[in-house]
């Protein structure tokens, strides 16, 4: 049975203007201050490769295994994006997420009544991820400057009363000014020009453990 987050997610988009899909060549990777060599290109390939599996979006409640679990893979929402991709790069978000929400469980948010973390479902919720990117990682400014959007970063959006979440890779769009972003926006993971199609409520970097391994 399909949960209501997919339902709603369902009816918003039927009313929203789709992402423009733009192919465009791959841009040079430079690296940032503090980022471990190899991060972006990294995690901008991990990205783009789940761009070649077909998934039904199903934001169902399953029991997984912990840690190292996932749902089946013809099954994900936007957050299994960046987990599986995180995941690639040996960066374990079902574990790192239940850790921190175990240590620091009221910090995060405590909009669905759990009297604990749960690490079935809790690292594939949008607004615990910003948590614990702004805790664990760094929060970076919202702005609408293309520019400040670079290969690596987290990005989060508000699709109206739903959140969505995906990755900056090192891709142009079609015009050259803006990086494209991998996500699930309901139709499977996709890479498209769409930074700035929805008003962008987080924007995060986080380098985990990262130590060079790549997919």
């Amino acid at each position: 049975m399909r949960t209501a987050h997919s339902a709603l997610l369902v009816a918003a988009l039927t009313a929203t203007v789709w992402c423009h899909p733009a192919p465009a060549p791959t841009v040079e990777v430079v690296t940032r201050p503090g980022e471990p060599p190899g991060f972006t290109a990294a995690l901008s390939t991990a990205a783009i490769e789940r761009t070649t599996h077909i998934v039904t979006y199903d934001g169902t409640y399953r029991p997984i295994p912990y840690p190292g679990g996932d749902v089946p893979d013809g099954l994900g929402v936007c957050t299994d994006v960046v987990v599986r991709a995180y995941r690639a790069l040996g960066i374990d978000l079902q574990r790192e997420v239940h850790e921190e929400m175990s240590a620091h469980f009221r910090a995060f948010p405590q909009r669905w009544g759990l009297p604990g973390p749960d690490p079935n479902i809790d690292h594939r919720r949008v607004p615990n991820l910003q948590v614990f990117f702004a805790r664990r990682g760094e929060a970076l400014a919202i702005t609408s400057d293309p520019a400040d959007y670079q290969p690596g970063d987290i990005v989060t959006w508000d699709l109206g009363s739903l959140p969505h979440i995906g990755i900056v890779v090192d891709r142009r769009s079609g015009d050259g000014r803006r990086f494209m972003v991998v996500h699930n926006i309901g139709r499977g993971p996709r890479l498209e020009d769409c930074l700035f199609d929805f008003p962008v409520t987080g924007h995060y970097r986080y380098y985990g453990s990262f130590a060079g391994r790549g997919p």
